[in-house]
């Protein structure tokens, strides 16, 4: 039952059916065939997986996103990085990285990264002499940091799925976030110098002060999410109704680049994208239920034993399967399906919960990234006009990268489990 599911799954994905459709009609079409309950059962599953008080978290954040989109935060964020990092050599490369870092650390969201300061920092680039595919590329790759970073909307999503600590989670992927972005510098540095990429310009002190002061309110709000997360003053939820009182705040009053006649069409963009993300959702959700009846957890718990009682081996085979699942499924489907088939192997071989939240959640994102079905690959390639084959080909070395900082993860399973000990989480 369940490989008939997945099978016509994907049929219909082949079909062009979008994700939650095409899942909607695969769990229906197996529960008539092969289930006898009544299809009130699976609505009910549908709709208790959404009567979550930490899924309120998922609009909130989405709503927060929108609001700097319109209330000009990305700007002043981008201007302090320019005159932070802007002299380097790679320069506006380096600004690239530490404003998506920046804007990960506020919205929660890839496809809020790339919309929100894609166009900026391409043009930027390009303007100071980088190749637009080269800008592009790079654009792009850093736009999955703001699903790893917390408040990561994903890594909400799976610490819910999986019944592990969110405040845990989100704090595991504060240090992969900061290797990869780190990372990518180096490697942006490396390129930049050989191929003498960009303009080079000398660091001004007033520049930068001036740029700072004008972007503190903006830099403060991740501040305020990660130390009320980290000390237990709010829960994530709360965390996310906080940063949506502080932004809309200082896009009206402080930057004062938001009007209340806008709220209604910010409103309406903010239902419109999370409606999106939560019937694929619930979707998934009826198929995790159709899998469980199935019984393919445990199936799938003994597979997994069975291939070695190691746990580097068991991530390792667990770090390809994730790979080629992100770059076909849609990461929150992915999510709700997969984390209840693969927590009880996890459990069984004695990998910590928390990490393995937090590295199927950084494998997920890369599949963000990469084609055939990458958002972001898509909405990099709508704001530049490059062909997804051409974009997919300059990213290729950043692809590269990405995978062989996920092994050093595995390898390295400290970058993510230290900080929970520093925090006592």
């Amino acid at each position: 039952m369940s490989l008939f599911l997945l099978g016509l799954f994907f049929v219909l994905l082949f079909l062009g059916i979008p994700i939650a459709s095409a899942l909607g009609i695969a769990v229906v079409t197996s529960v008539i065939l092969f289930i006898d309950v009544p299809l009130s059962v699976i609505t009910q599953s549908m709709f208790s997986s959404m009567n979550s008080f930490i899924m309120v978290a998922v609009p909130l954040f989405i709503l927060a996103g929108i609001i700097m989109d319109e209330g000009g935060v990305a700007d002043k964020i981008f201007g302090f990085a320019q005159s932070m990092v802007g002299w380097m050599i790679g320069g506006l490369g380096h600004v690239n990285v530490i404003a998506s870092l920046i804007f990960a650390g506020m919205a929660g969201s890839s496809v809020a990264d790339v919309a929100s300061t894609g166009r900026m920092q391409i043009n930027a680039m390009t303007k100071n002499g980088y190749p637009l595919h080269y800008a592009a590329a790079l654009t792009l790759i850093t736009s999955m940091l703001a699903s790893i970073i917390p408040p990561s909307i994903l890594m909400i999503i799976a610490a819910s799925t999986a019944g592990v600590s969110i405040g845990a989670a989100l704090i595991g992927g504060l240090i992969p976030g900061l290797v990869i972005a780190t990372i990518f510098m180096i490697l942006n540095r490396h390129y930049s110098k050989k191929n003498g990429y960009g303009l080079q310009q000398k660091f001004n002190f007033k520049e930068f002060l001036s740029e700072t002061i004008k972007a503190f309110p903006a830099l403060l709000a991740p501040v305020i999410l990660l130390v009320g997360i980290i000390s237990g003053f709010f829960t994530p939820t709360e965390a996310a109704a906080v940063c949506v009182v502080y932004t809309l705040f200082v896009a009206i009053f402080v930057y004062k680049k938001l009007s209340i006649k806008r709220l209604p069409d910010i409103l309406f963009r903010t239902v419109n994208t999370t409606g999106t993300i939560l019937f694929i959702a619930v979707t998934a959700k009826a198929a995790s239920w159709v899998f469980e009846y199935d019984g393919l957890p445990s199936r799938m718990a003994a597979l997994i034993s069975g291939i070695s009682d190691n746990s580097l081996v068991i991530m390792l085979v667990l770090f390809f399967f994730l790979l080629i699942v992100g770059m076909f499924m849609d990461a929150t489907a992915a999510i709700f399906i997969l984390v209840p088939i693969l927590m009880p192997a996890v459990l069984a071989v004695g990998i910590d919960p928390v990490f393995f939240v937090v590295f199927l959640v950084v494998a997920l994102s890369f599949g963000l990234v990469t084609p055939p079905i990458g958002v972001c690959l898509y909405a990099t390639s709508n704001i530049t006009g490059l062909s997804l084959e051409s974009l997919s080909k300059a990213a290729m070395p950043w692809f590269g990268i990405s995978i062989a900082t996920l092994l050093l993860f595995i390898f390295i399973p400290g970058i993510i489990t230290w900080p929970l000990a520093w925090f006592d989480l």
